[in-house]
């Protein structure tokens, strides 16, 4: 029994002095495509971006270490539901049928959808009723390919893997009008990979959304400590940093 004790005592002692890097790991999903939310960096071939930052931070605050996982928008919600991963962190909008399955922790950025169209086609698109009758699409496993074909509007959404491919088809010409996450389509044009495409000013979004870190269901410890952490990082100016360095404003 002594022997035992001593035992004891010396790995509790061992547990006091283990470093940092023995903290609790938990695997993140995160999108190639979805810049500048998360994106692959090619020369580096590693996961980056506004997500990535913010979900890093938080693991840093809340006393856990990130493992980003890069994966299809289609396979977050699958993943991490089958325990694949444990965390959300892309640009995925809080809706009520996504509540269902996953718990989202408090609201990070809101924006609506975009729409882009050939530079040739020049016409003033305020609404989704401009395109009636049109061919039009968006990425499948978002919240706009659902609401696109509830209108009715359409002769056909096509749901495309990643937004570069709506972009590609759009500069081509294959598509009449691409929709999709404002900002991420306005990061992707700035870079200039795309010449014959417009994002629409005019244009009025109509499925307005709220950007949410996810974890699965019931993981009410690990959401409180997210929900604390970004708290936390938006009273001492990080969020508004991470945005910054990406090229968002800040929002209220």
């Amino acid at each position: 029994m002594k022997r035992f004790g001593l035992a004891a005592i010396a790995a509790l002692a061992m547990a006091a002095v283990m470093p940092a890097s023995a903290q609790q790991v938990l695997k993140v999903g995160s999108t190639p495509t979805g810049i500048p939310f998360t994106f692959l960096d090619t020369k580096t071939n590693t996961i980056q971006g506004i997500m990535v930052d913010l979900v890093t931070e938080i693991g840093k605050d809340a006393g856990f270490n990130v493992q980003i996982e890069p994966m299809q928008f289609s396979a977050l919600i699958p993943s991490l539901t089958s325990s694949k991963i444990d965390i959300i962190a892309a640009a995925m909008f809080i809706t009520a049928p996504r509540k269902e399955v996953v718990d989202f922790s408090d609201p990070i950025y809101t924006y609506g959808e975009g729409l882009v169209v050939p530079k040739s086609d020049t016409k003033a698109y305020a609404t989704q009723d401009d395109l009636k009758g049109e061919t039009v699409g968006a990425q499948v496993g978002t919240a706009f390919v659902d609401a696109l074909k509830k209108t009715g509007l359409f002769a056909d959404v096509k749901a495309y893997d990643t937004i570069p491919d709506i972009l590609r088809d759009v500069n081509t010409g294959r598509l009449k009008a691409g929709y999709a996450d404002y900002p991420i389509l306005a990061y992707n044009l700035k870079q200039g990979g795309f010449p014959e495409v417009r994002l629409v000013d005019g244009y009025k979004p109509v499925t307005v959304g709220s950007v949410g870190i996810g974890v699965r269901k019931g993981e009410t410890a690990l959401l409180a400590k997210i929900n604390a952490s970004l708290a936390k990082l938006k009273a001492n100016g990080t969020i508004d940093k991470i945005l910054g360095k990406w090229g968002l404003k800040a929002q209220g």
